[in-house]
């Protein structure tokens, strides 16, 4: 596992005072939302303002690759790694 797909674990479980899920626990393939970690629109929105504050990344709720960015934690770390590269 990637270090910044650990560390975007560590961020879900912060940001959304998942108490009784570790880093083990979410694969990075799986879905977020839904059947997968089963989280909602709401959490949607806290995980954005967390990932903007921890990475500086700029996210649109209008645009339609946003939600395909937020399918599971791999596509949230490559999201994050291409802003990364995008603003060095």
């Amino acid at each position: 596992m990637s270090t910044l797909q650990h560390e975007i674990k560590l961020l879900i479980i912060s940001a959304l005072e998942l108490e009784d899920v570790t880093p083990d626990d979410i694969d990075a393939d799986a879905p977020l939302f839904g059947e997968g970690l089963g989280l909602d629109s709401i959490d949607a929105l806290e995980l954005g303002v967390a990932l903007k504050k921890k990475y500086q990344i700029k996210l649109e709720a209008s645009d339609p690759a946003t939600k395909e960015h937020f399918r599971s934690v791999a596509t949230l770390a490559q999201f994050v790694a291409q802003q990364r590269e995008a603003q060095a």
